[in-house]
C-alpha cells in the first residue's frame, strides 16, 4: 500500500468520521525533507480562522513531527504565538518540551542525522484520552509510539509560514 493510502486508511480506522473532501485534502507534510515516513505529518485541518483552529493528525509508527516553535507574529509583533492542546486519541505520542530532562532516555528515536536539530527532552508521554498544552513560542516536537498515533489539535489560529524551525532546511508550506 503506498504511503498516501496508509495514511487514508489510517485516519478511517480512527473512529472518527470524515467526509470525502477531508480525505481528499489530506495535507502531506514533509517539511521539504523528502523523508515523510521519518519526519512528516498528515493533517485534516476542520477550520483554521482568526479566532481558532482544529485539525487532526496522524503519524505513522515512529514518525516524527520536527521541532519548532509559535512565536509572535504580525507587522509589529503584536499577535501572540499559536498555543495548541493536543489530545491523543489512538496510540501513543512522546511529546517533547522545553524544560529540565525528565527521563534518563527518551522513549522516541530522533532522526538518523538529525540529532542537532531535536535540543528539548522534557518528556511528556499522552495515551488515548490524555491531552496537554503547549503555550506560545515554546520549542517542542513530537514522535508516535510503536502503533502510530491519532492527535487532536485544538489551537488559536494557525499560520504555518510563521512557524520557526530548529532545522534551518525545514519549509513548512509545501511548494
Amino acid at each position: 500500500m503506498d504511503y498516501q493510502a496508509r495514511i487514508k486508511q489510517a485516519f478511517l480506522d480512527s473512529g472518527i468520521a470524515f467526509t470525502e473532501e477531508e480525505l481528499k485534502n489530506i495535507d502531506y507534510a514533509d517539511f521539504g525533507l523528502n523523508r515523510l515516513e521519518t519526519e512528516g505529518l498528515n493533517l485534516i485541518v476542520y477550520v483554521n480562522n482568526d479566532t481558532y483552529c482544529a485539525k487532526e493528525m496522524v503519524l505513522l509508527p515512529g514518525q516524527t513531527c520536527p521541532e519548532h516553535r509559535h512565536p509572535r507574529r504580525g507587522a509589529h509583533l503584536e499577535i501572540e504565538g499559536k498555543r495548541e492542546t493536543f489530545r491523543c486519541r489512538k496510540g501513543k505520542v512522546y511529546l517533547y518540551v522545553e524544560g529540565e530532562e525528565n527521563t534518563a532516555a527518551i522513549k522516541s528515536t530522533i532522526p538518523a542525522g538529525q540529532e542537532a536539530y531535536y535540543t528539548v527532552r522534557h518528556e511528556i508521554e499522552l495515551n488515548p484520552g490524555e491531552q496537554y498544552t503547549i503555550e506560545p513560542d515554546t520549542l517542542h516536537w513530537f514522535q508516535a509510539g510503536e502503533e502510530g498515533a491519532i492527535i487532536s489539535e485544538f489551537s488559536t489560529p494557525s499560520d504555518d509560514p510563521s512557524d520557526i524551525f530548529t532545522n534551518p532546511n525545514i519549509e513548512r508550506v509545501t511548494k
